[in-house]
């Protein structure tokens, strides 16, 4: 949450004047001169915040410690999640919690215990311009006689929370999160007891179970067995006996009673998020585990109900049940666990110089930056001085690759000079360790970073850009024993995943079941958490990838293609709603502003400005920006409102929106840039160098594929018509080759960016001393020989033939090399039939006499790209087979779930990783002995025929490819 109402760093010192007022009561006697500096390599931090400043507070400004039971005392407090009103109190009036928004459930803790909730119909202001699922009570769940003076938290996990109730004669505790569609209890000093907002209907009275409809909501009650519900009225009470659990679900009709009764009793007491990136295939798997315990007999799984995000990207089954949310329909999984597999596009450190701009007009701009009188432009906050710090990060390559060495060089000292100050550790500016909420906090701080812990991802983002640009220029600065340990703390305060490290708790800002991040430290609102610039969040993100590749640790490079994969995701789904399944149909606005735990809003913090609406989630511009462009529809889409909602054209941050523009439409923003360049105040964090090089360099290069993804984390291809660029950046010591899904490979000398059109040398000194061999894939290492001068343009190798990518031919084969020339390949018409998981009339491609082993882990994957021109309603689907000895016999069949084509003419991408696995039969994955391979395409709905495109060079891209996991 940043409420900006004044933009601008000499404002927001009026800003933070005025907050200091309003929370004298916990500066007083706060801070200490005798603070100890905690050492971090060549810097530190101090123990005790800076005198007179203040620390985690309420809306009053009197001192919050965290709300939690004696046995969770002391442990690191999840601030800035889903549920942070539990355990933050940010009004003194209100000791339970506000709305929490779960989803499908929502949930209020109340003195009677928890209310539940599921809002089913969005309410939309008058405006058009916000839409909420408000949490209203159905139920309100307990024990007989409950009135407590307070809800404490007892327990959580990585999606869960335990809260709790005591009044020294009852107990009570309700596990409930993300994805869960029950509610656990447990409850001493009493019955049971469930009321409800008005009179239940039952359908079902099984004794120990009960099926009520309230409100139109459906839900089934579960104590436990040998005991009875009892209605009275709106109130239902069940003695427990000897027990002390029961269970509540949310049924999606009252026909699944029975299902859900199933796992009612199988309380899930622990959830875990683990992810892994497989380097060589480009790919990132993520898992999602609940364990449960059984309160009676021996039952094992769940119900776990998944967002689009999610559903789209899992191989695993899922039943027809489903829910409503402020996030879209959501599925259900039956089971304890389930897996997403998303493509990782690669973030680059910086464009290449690839640009038709005037070198020498660019240097004197960037020059307007390098010797200003203050740099920083009066900057003193996290905030402000980490968006200073980004400005200049961006320039520096840019310098570089101009060859302009002392501004380069000034650029990098005023960036140490600033990074140093603040991780001196010697008071502010500079950071403090508050020890009760376990966070290090920025002093001057802004937009409630301190008082209600905000933000810390968005601003700490900025710094660690910032370090991983000198990291990438001069190694040893960046080394643990100098200043990258503290830019490593930093890190960890916004996103610790060492789950033995007590001082942060896990993922602080970051969601990993809704895939983003929450930026209110409190959430204490109404509407629940919230975030607005996503862009910030996803900056922070690939600041850690590019820090860690800097560096050569490649666990925190690696926590940067997790976060960064999925918020990416996340985003185009919550904030964009590319694929028209999240916002509501009368809501009025293809994109948001920011995202609310109850829905979204077209707005921001500080302004109703349609250019600042939209801009605020581009922001700020750099090399990470690529994943806007991975749906260049929705972001033409998206530009095309602003400017209809504008008068036609860019106005506020015409600068972020042309360099939004150029990831969509290069041409459109060269010509926007041309026309009006010399009459516009560059955005706060931006330059006018920058957004010259930035459009120029993508008007020659064209636009990101998405579709080809590389063996290292940066690298990304651009296609401008008939012309694809592959482009990767090596950090380390050796040169190193590139492979790139799309069969081409390239070789990047040591601490360079290479492509087709040339490779440039980074400056400076160091270079990351990892291996540049892809730990995932068991190919041979590339060479590590590199010269002590890199190669002046890049060196490229023909097309691969590794037997492991296949490209689809129009004579029906399978081949290891690209095509002669693309054309289309006709998939027949459906007659109007479901055809969906049968194959009818398809288009067959094959390959035999392979031999291969299988990769550890690995699955298929195709890339198949497939037109159905203007025709509506047509979905086409895939089924991959297996033949591992060429016997004859098919050993193992794969079916694809289908892929929906757009009725408009243009190829669209149809993935495996996108799509999912539906069905497989036969034996699992073996080793390949002169085996054969099939894959068949077919029309699985629809009454008209559409094309598969078959044959494509190299050059001319989007090749129809299937991948198999063996080497």
């Amino acid at each position: 949450m940043k409420l900006r109402s004044l933009r601008g760093p000499t404002t927001a010192l009026t800003t933070l004047a005025l907050a200091a007022a309003a929370t004298l009561t916990a500066a007083l006697g706060a801070g200490s001169a005798s603070a100890a500096t905690v050492r971090v390599g060549l810097g530190g931090y101090t123990d005790t915040r800076p005198a007179g400043t203040v620390g985690p507070s309420n809306s009053d400004g009197a001192p919050v410690t965290p709300k939690v039971t004696a046995r969770m005392a002391g442990q690191a407090a999840p601030t800035n999640d889903w549920w942070s009103s539990l355990i933050y109190q940010r009004y003194a009036g209100n000791p339970y919690s506000e709305n929490l928004y779960a989803h499908p459930m929502t949930f209020k803790a109340q003195a009677a215990g928890l209310e539940v909730g599921y809002p089913t119909a969005p309410t939309v202001t008058s405006d058009g311009r916000q839409y909420d699922y408000t949490h209203t009570r159905d139920l309100t769940l307990g024990v007989a006689g409950l009135n407590s003076p307070d809800t404490k938290v007892d327990g959580w996990s990585d999606w869960t929370v335990t809260p709790y109730w005591a009044d020294g004669a009852h107990t009570f505790s309700a596990t409930v999160g993300h994805g869960l569609p029950y509610v656990y209890a447990h409850a001493t000093g009493g019955a049971a007891q469930v009321t409800t907002a008005s009179a239940p209907t039952v359908f079902s009275n099984q004794g120990s179970v009960l099926g009520i409809t309230v409100g139109g909501h459906n839900y089934g009650l579960f104590a436990p067995t040998g005991s009875s519900w009892s209605v009275n009225g709106t109130t239902l009470t069940a003695n427990l006996g000897s027990k002390d659990y029961y269970s509540v679900a949310l049924l999606p009709s009252t026909a699944d009673l029975a299902q859900f009764r199933g796992y009612a009793y199988n309380f899930v007491t622990d959830t875990k998020v683990g992810w892994s990136y497989d380097q060589a295939a480009g790919r990132l798997t993520t898992t999602f585990t609940a364990t449960t315990t059984a309160q009676e007999g021996t039952g094992t799984g769940t119900l776990l109900a998944l967002y689009p995000q999610q559903w789209q990207a899992t191989p695993d089954a899922l039943t027809t049940l489903g829910y409503v949310s402020p996030r879209g329909p959501m599925k259900v999984r039956q089971g304890s666990s389930f897996s997403t597999v998303q493509t990782v596009t690669g973030v680059l450190p910086s464009l290449p110089d690839a640009g038709a701009y005037d070198r020498a007009a660019l240097d004197a701009s960037l020059h307007q930056v390098s010797d200003a009188s203050d740099p920083f432009n009066g900057a003193t906050d996290t905030y402000w001085v980490g968006k200073a710090l980004g400005r200049m990060a961006q320039l520096v390559p840019i310098v570089d690759q101009l060859g302009d060495t002392a501004a380069r060089d000034k650029l990098l000292g005023l960036m140490k000079g600033k990074l140093q100050t603040w991780f001196a550790g010697t008071g502010s500016p500079g950071f403090a360790y508050d020890s009760t909420w376990k966070t290090l906090i920025g002093y001057p701080a802004s937009y409630g970073t301190d008082a209600e812990l905000n933000d810390h991802h968005f601003h700490y983002g900025y710094f660690v850009q910032a370090a991983a640009t000198v990291a990438r220029y001069d190694t040893a600065w960046a080394a643990d024993s100098q200043w990258g340990g503290m830019v490593k703390l930093l890190a960890k305060d916004a996103a610790n995943t060492d789950r033995t490290d007590a001082r942060f708790p896990w993922l602080r800002n970051f969601d990993p079941y809704e895939g983003h991040g929450w930026a209110s430290g409190h959430a204490g609102f109404a509407a629940g958490n919230n975030e607005e610039s996503s862009s910030e969040s996803l900056n922070f993100s690939a600041g850690l990838l590019l820090f860690g590749a800097a560096t050569g640790d490649t666990s925190l490079r690696d926590l940067g293609v997790y976060l960064y994969t999925t918020e990416a995701n996340s985003v185009q789904q919550n904030w964009f709603d590319a694929d028209h399944q999240v916002f509501p149909s009368s809501f009025q606005h293809s994109t948001v502003g920011m995202v609310w735990g109850s829905g979204a809003a077209y707005s921001t913090w500080w302004t109703a400005a349609p250019g600042m609406i939209h801009g605020i989630n581009f922001l700020p511009v750099t090399s990470g920006s690529l994943y806007l462009a991975r749906r260049k529809d929705d972001l033409a889409a998206n530009l095309a409102e602003l400017k209809a909602n504008n008068g036609g054209a860019f106005t506020d941050w015409r600068d972020l929106l042309w360099e939004a523009e150029a990831l969509t439409n290069p041409a459109a923003a060269k010509a926007d840039w041309d026309a009006g360049n010399g009459g516009y105040t560059p955005e706060e964090g931006e330059s006018k160098a920058h957004t010259y090089h930035w459009i120029y360099n993508l008007a020659t290069l064209g636009t990101l594929d998405p579709a080809t993804t590389a063996d290292t984390p940066t690298a990304a291809v651009f296609v401008n018509g008939t012309t694809r660029t592959h482009v990767a950046h090596n950090y380390t010591t050796a040169a190193r080759t590139v492979r790139f899904s799309d069969g081409y490979t390239l070789t990047v000398p040591a601490r360079s960016t290479a492509s087709e059109r040339g490779t440039k040398p980074d400056g400076g000194t160091g270079g990351a001393t990892n291996s540049p061999s892809p730990s995932a894939s068991p190919s041979p290492s590339p060479s590590a020989s590199a010269s002590a001068s890199p190669s002046p343009s890049a060196s490229s190798t023909a097309p691969q033939t590794r037997a492991n990518t296949l490209y689809l031919q129009p004579d029906g084969a399978l081949t290891t090399a690209y095509g002669s020339g693309a054309t289309s390949s006709t998939i027949a018409s459906g007659g109007g039939a479901n055809h969906d998981g049968t194959p009818y009339q398809p288009l067959t491609y094959t390959i035999g006499h392979l031999t291969g082993t299988l990769r550890p882990g690995g699955s298929t994957d195709f890339d198949l790209y497939v037109d159905a021109g203007s025709t509506v309603a047509l979905a086409q689907q895939a089924r991959v087979s297996y033949d591992f000895d060429g016997n004859g016999t098919i050993d193992r069949t794969e079916t694809y779930r289908y892929f929906a084509t757009d009725p408009v003419p243009g190829w669209e991408r149809y993935g495996a990783a996108a799509a999912g696995l539906q069905a497989s039969t036969g034996a699992p994955l073996t080793n390949l002995s002169n085996g054969t391979v099939k894959v068949e395409v077919w029309p699985a709905l629809g009454n008209a025929t559409a094309q598969l495109r078959t044959g494509a060079t190299q050059s001319q891209g989007s090749a129809s490819v299937l991948r198999i996991p063996f080497d």
